[in-house]
């Protein structure tokens, strides 16, 4: 990529160069004010971590029995076979983790439940979960939070990761917030009614969803935090614009 500053850059140019290497940082302020490029990055993200745990493989010791002697005065000589070299089967391993996550890009996957795709989601970001007082900056937040969406004051507490990410086939604010155990996910859906709150368990994470006007909040911690408290100020610090 040219040495421009990234606000001359548009859209096109950035996913091509984020599809090139997802580790691309060349367009920070761009990603700052651009939902859709954010978005598109971190799934490419996703998807070169998918890759490169298909390339980290475990090939236990192969240990060859000790053959019997054997009298080759009437073995016929055959032609010899073409084996198919150890790159092969790596090959076709990451063929097939770049399949799951173009699925998973595409939104192909079903999911029986809410409950089960944020879970899911949240499988998916683990580089989200990240203790820090380092809070998002003011513009970024308003980027994912946009007002045609929602507004949030600063009640619910520091906010120290904001991205849009798709649930159930819409685009919404995944942001994290510093609780007493670790930090705190909470998904902001407008749009996505429930009639009662739902609760979300899982071996390490305590969560719900719960009714907000007539769209819905999860938020999901670690298993031994306490959520009332934040529930509370969550749902105050809400507004939905839409």
């Amino acid at each position: 990529m040219s040495s421009r500053d990234d606000r001359d850059m548009n859209c096109k140019e950035i996913k091509q160069a984020i599809a090139a290497d997802p580790s691309f940082d060349g367009c920070t302020a761009h990603l700052a004010n651009c939902a859709k490029c954010s978005a598109y990055r971190t799934a490419m993200q996703e998807l070169d971590g998918n890759i490169a745990q298909a390339l980290a493989l475990n090939v236990p010791e192969l240990n060859m029995p000790e053959l019997p002697d054997i009298d080759t005065t009437n073995v016929v000589t055959l032609p010899a076979r073409r084996i198919a070299p150890a790159w092969f089967a790596l090959a076709a391993t990451v063929v097939a983790a770049a399949v799951i996550g173009i699925r998973t890009l595409g939104g192909d996957l079903q999911y029986e439940s809410l409950a089960d795709e944020i879970v899911a989601h949240l499988d998916h970001e683990p580089y989200a979960l990240r203790v820090t007082d380092i809070p998002v900056s003011e513009e970024r937040l308003r980027a994912v939070v946009s007002h045609d969406t929602a507004r949030m004051n600063h009640s619910a507490g520091l906010v120290t990761y904001a991205q849009t990410c798709p649930i159930n086939g819409r685009d919404v604010p995944h942001l994290v917030i510093q609780g007493e155990s670790g930090p705190v996910t909470i998904l902001l859906m407008p749009e996505e009614y429930v009639s009662e709150a739902i609760q979300i368990s899982g071996e390490n994470i305590n969560g719900v969803i719960l009714p907000v006007g007539k769209g819905s909040v999860a938020i999901i911690g670690e298993s031994d935090e306490r959520l009332d408290r934040i529930q509370e100020r969550v749902v105050d610090s809400v507004t939905w614009d839409t």
